[in-house]
């Protein structure tokens, strides 16, 4: 494929197959979710059952295949329906059972199975002119603007083909038969694109820092060692478009004159893995990796390599020792990688989200990109979006949608009834969000200026039962384990930060604690050589600004407001409310509860493991932690 004419005939092709160019009107395509999340659901056997079930009707007009994650991650396995000129049918927690019924109801008899759909389950209420609601319709969706990830549950991601009918690699035909590097350095400076690994760094800016620096060879990397907990958005683009990161460091390698590209991945995604190297190997296989690249004299190849799941390797120069077969620390800068970076030569460095906003931008113009979002943070976020929420999963939305907007309409809320308390952003770099500042706009200056900040786009919600103190121990503990140990301030810092939250939580401290906890944060920050020791202390700074109380509460009453530090509470059976009914006694694996049948029981304090078992097992509400 050495011509922008060879790639327009594949693409007629591919859309002619899929259906995209509206001359097959009753063409259906059907799409099973396997990503990590739908295959760990039970997708495959999904995926299998309606493809005999349509072979054994003889359907002939429907096409099935896998895609990547959908974004419904709580509703996997995900089956979607898509008939060209009417909205998609997007069904929920298919099981084979569910899958037979789908295809003899909606694929053979035309009338989609209203109570599987994810809408229903959703409990939204079609339109008086809609058999089901579509999926765009729900709160979860209606709100989301797709760039990153506008292929993901739609294409088949070991595909080429797909990729091509969707526009695929039409951008970089457009750089290098219309465009100078120059020029296209300007429409991604111009488009406001900022890194979404976290720092958010102009990312227009870090190619042209890089562009004119000579050397015989320089290289293209692509950071998809996502560590964050919580944080599966760099997976999911893997795992449902890879090309477009292909696509994107073929573009970048253009603008900064390199030839090479690595993209760094951790070896715990070995779909994305393997996906990722089926793509490799079939952009090769086509003529859009290698040489010569649609006729312009421009070279350009690449190969994965895969990480052991170091966090601290989530660091760009970290990253780069690894690639170079070295231990993933740290290293001083300047220089810089655009000077010196992998294997000593110019490099630039962009995450796996970054990288896929890219060939969108080309393709549809620097305008078009910054349009969206706020005046300092331009496009879309891709959000991981958990915790003590009622809809989980992939939500990408405009930079300066508001946290409430986040967690009460696109995430439905929080689960039985509790209370928001705070969502933390970054995972164990960032900080936590109060309901206080739930009307924050998300973007990269309004959370730097609460002392939290983007990070890769982990979000995690905390309802009232969540302890502020025990989430900032939960992180710390994260980074003491995670931390290279190449410097003193964050090998030792961060293990004084633990063990005094520690103490804190354990009932043993003290007011001056809390005092000394922020000095040695503050020296941590200041002092530690990269970006893991200099953001580990967020979560305990944000933790002790908007909720000191519950710190103070840990060390002068001794209690957790939470009921979450087992060394500050207790259990206690209300008798007004016990039944006599002898459960709990016979849950309990220490047998610290007595009482006689139809009378109030009492609990052993002393002998009281503090498991739970016992509040878990009564039926009338009647244990109660204090």
């Amino acid at each position: 494929m050495k011509s922008l004419a060879e790639l327009q005939a594949v693409r007629e092709k591919a859309r002619n197959r899929m259906a995209l160019n509206g001359n097959a009107p009753d063409h259906v395509r059907v799409v099973v979710g396997l990503a990590t999340c739908g295959i760990a659901a039970g997708a495959r056997p999904v995926l299998d059952t309606i493809t005999q079930e349509v072979e054994k009707n003889h359907l002939t007009n429907v096409t099935v295949s896998q895609t990547g994650c959908i974004g419904m991650c709580q509703f996997e396995p995900i089956v979607e329906v898509l008939v060209p000129g009417k909205e998609k049918v997007t069904y929920g927690k298919v099981n084979a059972e569910k899958a037979a019924r789908i295809v003899a109801e909606h694929l053979v008899g035309g009338k989609p199975v209203a109570e599987y759909t994810i809408g229903s389950l959703m409990g939204n209420k079609p339109a008086q002119d809609e058999t089901v609601t579509p999926l765009k319709n729900t709160d979860f969706y209606k709100k989301q603007v797709r760039v990153a990830l506008r292929n993901c549950g739609f294409i088949d991601p070991e595909s080429l083909d797909d990729y091509i009918a969707c526009d695929g690699y039409q951008a970089l035909a457009k750089c290098l038969t219309e465009y100078t590097p120059d020029q296209v350095i300007k429409i991604i400076t111009d488009s406001g694109l900022r890194g979404r690994g976290g720092g958010g760094f102009p990312t227009g800016r870090k190619w042209a820092l890089c562009a004119p620096n000579k050397a015989p060879q320089k290289y293209v990397v692509c950071n998809a060692d996502e560590g964050d907990p919580g944080a599966f958005m760099d997976r999911s683009v893997l795992e449902g478009d890879p090309h477009c990161i292909i696509e994107a460091m073929a573009i970048a390698g253009y603008a900064i004159g390199a030839t090479k590209g690595f993209v760094y991945v951790r070896a715990e995604y070995p779909i994305a893995v393997r996906r990722l190297q089926i793509a490799i190997d079939a952009a090769r296989e086509a003529g859009l990796l290698g040489k010569n690249l649609f006729n312009s004299g421009f070279d350009f190849d690449m190969e994965i390599r895969l990480g052991a799941g170091a966090f601290v390797c989530g660091e760009e120069t970290a990253l780069m020792t690894s690639i170079e077969g070295n231990r993933g620390e740290p290293r001083p800068r300047p220089p810089y990688p655009a000077v010196k970076g992998l294997f000593a030569s110019p490099t630039v460095e962009n995450n796996v989200e970054t990288f896929a906003n890219v060939p969108q931008i080309i393709l549809k113009g620097a305008e078009w990109f910054s349009s969206m979002g706020t005046e300092r943070s331009k496009g879309t976020k891709v959000f991981a979006l958990g915790g003590k929420i009622n809809h989980t999963g992939l939500v990408e939305i405009p930079m300066g949608t508001t946290l409430r907007d986040i967690v009460e309409e696109i995430g439905g809320g929080i689960p039985n009834g509790k209370k928001f308390k705070a969502a933390q952003t970054g995972g164990p770099s960032g900080g936590c969000i109060p309901a206080s500042l739930i009307d924050t706009e998300v973007d990269y200056d309004n959370l730097t200026a609460i002392g939290c900040m983007m990070g890769s786009g982990g979000l995690i919600v905390m309802d009232e039962d969540t302890c502020m103190v025990d989430m900032a121990k939960f992180f710390l503990e994260f980074t003491v384990d995670e931390s290279c140990g190449k410097c003193t301030p964050c090998r030792v810092g961060t293990k004084r930060l633990y063990e005094k939250l520690e103490k804190i939580t354990s009932g043993n401290g003290t007011l001056e604690d809390i005092d000394e906890l922020e000095e040695l944060c503050m020296y941590i920050k200041q002092n530690s050589l990269c970006g893991l020791g200099q953001t580990a202390p967020n979560p305990v700074l944000a933790t002790i600004r908007f909720f000191r109380d519950e710190y103070v509460a840990h060390v002068v009453d001794k209690k957790c407001p939470a009921g979450v530090c087992k060394a500050l509470l207790n259990y206690y059976i209300d008798p007004e409310k016990c039944k006599g009914c002898t459960a709990c006694a016979r849950k309990c694996p220490v047998g610290a509860i007595s009482g006689t049948v139809k009378n109030p029981h009492t609990i052993d304090t002393s002998v009281c493991i503090k498991c739970g078992a016992c509040m878990e097992t009564c039926k009338f509400n009647a244990i109660k932690k204090v």
